[in-house]
């Protein structure tokens, strides 16, 4: 079995190696430390599962995600992030990914997500999957921000951690004018004027850490 995994900490590759090395005796390992060397290693080779950070340089997580399984739509794709479940599981989960887990359970639950990924199943905990039942063909009752797009979502996110325009535009490598129709968009679905409201919203939903 082939595992590649996607970190830009060598601490946090290093760790989850050793973990799945105990356990899958014979698996050979691939690292990338960012999206690009994540995409150069899929090109080269052939993997069985892929594990990667939800925030790595050179790009969106879930666009990356969506690209993944867009080229490799049978390989499971293991989401590993320092966001809590109620940020970004659902949506990964939406865009392709097999599972979602938080890098503070990983250590914990690591080898139990691989086994059922492994099988062809999805791992989630028990909030998430209700979660997900709340929302099929339902979207009366749920929250605003649950109805932002993942790039609306993802710009709200970063407006909240108090990212200025031009930064959330360099780390997503959008223009200014770009990140600030999005802005606009967000704004005006959640009926809202400032950006002190969005971020107000945030921290009372438990969007950002």
């Amino acid at each position: 079995m082939k595992i590649l995994i996607a970190d830009d900490h060598t601490v946090v590759r290093q760790g989850l190696r050793l973990i799945l090395a105990n356990e899958f005796k014979k698996a050979t390992f691939g690292e990338a430390n960012d999206t690009d060397a994540l995409f150069e290693q899929l090109k080269k080779d052939e993997w069985d599962v892929v594990i990667m950070d939800l925030s790595m340089p050179g790009g969106s997580g879930l666009n990356t995600l969506k690209e993944i399984k867009h080229n490799h739509p049978q390989m499971p794709v293991l989401v590993l992030s320092m966001y809590p479940e109620d940020q970004y599981a659902v949506r990964t989960l939406k865009a392709g990914a097999s599972g979602y887990l938080t890098k503070e359970s990983a250590s914990e639950e690591l080898v139990n997500a691989m086994h059922k990924i492994l099988r062809g199943g999805k791992y989630i905990n028990a909030s998430v999957a209700e979660k997900l039942l709340l929302q099929i063909g339902n979207d009366d009752g749920r929250p605003p921000h649950e109805l932002l797009s993942d790039r609306e979502y993802q710009v709200l996110c970063m407006i909240a951690s108090g990212k200025e325009v031009g930064q959330i535009a360099t780390d997503l490598s959008l223009s200014v004018k770009t990140v600030s129709t999005y802005r606009a968009r967000i704004l005006e679905k959640m009926n809202m004027k400032t950006n002190a409201e969005l971020t107000h919203y945030a921290i009372e939903n438990k969007l950002v850490l």
